[in-house]
């Protein structure tokens, strides 16, 4: 039998395209109620508008730049204020910036840094005392295949990714007598526009952000005495070289 999941609250960053929104959809169809943040407000009220049509559950979008510290605590303490709780955190906002490391730009680097990492300890710092208070939950954190597969001109990415897996670890150790189960999802080529990529190239051959949302689903739905901590996700069949 599936376990139950409606009523129960998500929070999802950069919910508002890609990944994030494909996983805040899924989770408003399973009756979740779901805040999405992100940094624009048109991909925010248009992510919300679909999202709202996808499942009975509240949908809540809050702009919010998970790199401020001030803002991420706002963003949380308002999606527990509209839905009384919190249950599931998605750590999915990212930042993709590609340049070798002799010409990279510093505040290039610490976008991506700031984003990828910080944003992730920021949204984890202040999610938790709220998981606790529920009595456990699960945070997910998208990290990528980049953060053991290096690739030239991805310094920062890469070194964003790895030390998001390595922060996903120490966070599992920290909080499993809490309840909280934390699982980390590794995916390489997905079609989104990530990184200013064009979201229908290799759409026929690239992982597709539902499929994420559905490895997503099945964590959740997993008996709670077991945790899948760390997924790879590749596409079945890539172009061959």
């Amino acid at each position: 039998m599936k376990k139950e999941l409606r009523g129960q609250v998500a929070f999802v960053t950069g919910g508002s395209r890609g990944i994030g929104f494909a996983i805040a959809r899924a989770l408003a169809a399973e009756g979740l109620h779901v805040a999405i943040t992100g940094r624009n407000e048109k991909d925010l009220s248009d992510a919300r508008r679909r999202i709202e049509g996808a499942g009975p559950g509240g949908v809540e979008a809050l702009r919010c730049d998970v790199r401020n510290y001030a803002e991420v605590e706002k963003a949380i303490a308002a999606t527990v204020a509209r839905f009384d709780g919190l249950d599931v955190v998605v750590n999915n906002a990212g930042a993709g910036l590609f340049a070798e490391i002799e010409t990279m730009r510093p505040e290039q680097w610490a976008e991506v840094i700031d984003t990828n990492l910080t944003g992730v300890y920021n949204t984890c710092h202040f999610a938790m005392p709220h998981l606790k208070n529920r009595g456990g939950g699960y945070i997910f954190n998208i990290s990528s295949l980049a953060g053991t597969n290096v690739v030239p001109q991805g310094a920062a990415y890469c070194a964003s990714k790895a030390g998001l897996n390595a922060f996903s670890e120490v966070l599992n150790q920290e909080v499993r007598h809490d309840n909280i189960r934390v699982s980390y999802i590794m995916p390489g080529s997905v079609a989104t526009g990530f990184a200013g990529n064009d979201a229908a190239k290799g759409a026929d051959w690239k992982i597709g952000g539902d499929d994420l949302a559905e490895a997503v689903l099945d964590l959740l739905r997993l008996d709670s005495r077991t945790l899948i901590s760390r997924i790879e996700v590749r596409p079945a069949r890539p172009p061959r070289k």
